[in-house]
């Protein structure tokens, strides 16, 4: 049986080699780096009021910039493994942060090494729970167990772990250096995953004192006010004082503004650190043909309806930075609006480097959006979240996001879900469903929902959620499939 997602593999893993081998005689080098909780609105070019990114500035200014770029599930792991898979988190199955990445399953780097691509991993791994063993696919191996250290770090070498006295960022990225000119002469691949910018944020020395008097902004939503919380499920509002809250963030061990400072003075060194991966692909002559990708592997909140971190639906934590750099393909300083999604990342490289796609992809490759050719794009994608034990504030989620709307089903004791028009509401404050009565039996809150247009562009949302879930092999919810 030929599937929607068979035939979409098919058909970019065909559609591979003309866009690049027409290009030039040797096939691009891939330089992905991956930011650790990067908000998307953390950056000079995405309008931050104080925080300089002058290098990502220059790659978006020389490269494309995704303005609605995604994450289809809001956690490390999970996010990382749909980054390599090009699938979503309840195909692939790292569903927290301790799950292992199945070896069997197809991912970016192991279809590029059996292309001859020269492959290496340099920082956070973080699939597998403590496990710092060298992973198949890459050639080099230098990682660290779990989260790693911002300072003096503990590495894995290819196997042999070492202590190296200095600041992980730039500890990290003299290793990518090294790698990129030791193979300036072959493809090669390399994956940057950087520690920065988690928390607890420990910035590097020199920018310990950095942005110590810009005034911090506030949501509007922070406020611990009826309004804010009018129509929102009970535990959005208990969560500010959690671990996840603005009131009780890391069990009281910070304050909003320090942890505000710190996270951007932790960002000011990521940004130095792809400054240095630019200048020295341009040193070497080969910055041409080589694509860059950076991203965020899922977004940050800062006090957005009471909440820090990440996990939920909200906006500030699904959305990420995306940038797209190859100056011998496209056309600088250009802002697509169309969705892209972490599990594009794969078939994305896949396609530049001329390689077959892998039929188990879900994503779609971003190089038509990369080239200007925006047709049938797609206005929508599934969301999903599964309850963490260690974190049980925050219940399991099941979502969909369009180009307008914001539809989250929740599972667990908390059961009133939430829409928001993100046209007339781009904050989240006015929940669609938030007078709604919970109800009780199977499929009673979409029966406690009063006839009219609300409840049709319920039932049509789910409809269409679960259409995407049964496209990828998932499971559509029982009390909303009716």
């Amino acid at each position: 049986m030929i599937t929607r997602r068979r035939l979409l593999a098919s058909s970019l893993s065909a559609a591979a080699a003309p866009i690049i081998l027409g290009q030039a005689n040797r096939r691009p080098n891939i330089v992905f780096i991956l930011a650790d909780d990067h908000a998307y609105d953390f950056m000079g070019n995405a309008g931050h009021p104080f925080l300089k990114t002058p290098n990502l500035d220059r790659l978006a200014a020389n490269g494309v910039r995704f303005d609605n770029a995604f994450v289809t599930t809001s956690l490390c792991s999970p996010s990382r493994a749909s980054i390599l898979t090009g699938q979503y988190a309840h195909s692939h199955g790292v569903l927290d942060n301790s799950t292992e990445l199945p070896a069997q399953l197809p991912n970016f780097a192991q279809v590029l090494q059996k292309q001859g691509y020269r492959t290496a991993l340099m920082g956070k791994w973080h699939m597998g729970g403590e496990s710092d063993e060298p992973r198949p696919g890459f050639d080099r191996w230098v990682s660290f167990r779990g989260q790693g250290a911002y300072l003096n770090p503990t590495i894995n070498f290819d196997g042999q772990r070492r202590q190296i006295n200095g600041y992980v960022t730039q500890i990290l990225t003299d290793e990518a250096v090294r790698f990129a000119d030791e193979n300036k002469d072959r493809p090669f691949l390399l994956y940057l995953g950087h520690k920065a910018a988690h928390a607890d944020f420990i910035p590097e020395e020199k920018y310990k004192s950095l942005y110590s008097t810009e005034p911090i902004p506030y949501p509007r939503s922070m406020a611990d006010t009826a309004e804010n919380y009018r129509g929102k499920p009970e535990w959005v509002r208990r969560q500010r004082n959690s671990w996840h809250g603005v009131d009780g963030m890391y069990n009281h061990r910070i304050n909003f503004e320090q942890y505000y400072r710190d996270y951007c003075r932790v960002v000011q060194s990521l940004d130095d650190s792809v400054g240095r991966v630019y200048d020295e692909l341009g040193r070497r002559g080969i910055l041409e043909n080589t694509l860059i990708i950076y991203m965020g592997d899922n977004g940050l909140q800062f006090g957005q309806h009471g909440l820090i971190d990440k996990r939920t639906m909200y906006e500030h934590s699904i959305r990420v930075p995306m940038i797209a750099h190859y100056l011998k393909l496209l056309q600088g300083g250009r802002k697509v609006k169309e969705m892209a999604l972490n599990i594009d990342i794969c078939p994305t490289i896949l396609q530049a480097a001329g390689a077959p796609i892998p039929q188990t992809v879900q994503g779609r490759s971003l190089m038509p959006l990369l080239q200007g050719r925006t047709d049938n794009w797609r206005t929508e994608f599934l969301y999903e979240y599964f309850w963490e034990r260690d974190y049980p504030q925050t219940p399991t989620v099941l979502g969909l996001r369009t180009d307008r709307y914001s539809f989250m089903n929740y599972h667990g004791p908390w059961t009133g879900d939430e829409l928001y028009d993100l046209q007339a509401d781009p904050e989240q404050m006015n929940n669609l469903l938030g007078d709604v009565p919970l109800g009780t039996a199977s499929g009673g809150f979409f029966q406690s929902i009063p006839a009219g247009p609300v409840k049709e562009l319920v039932r049509d949302l789910t409809a269409r959620r679960n259409r995407i879930l049964q496209e990828t092999g998932g499971r559509p919810e029982p009390r909303w499939s009716r």
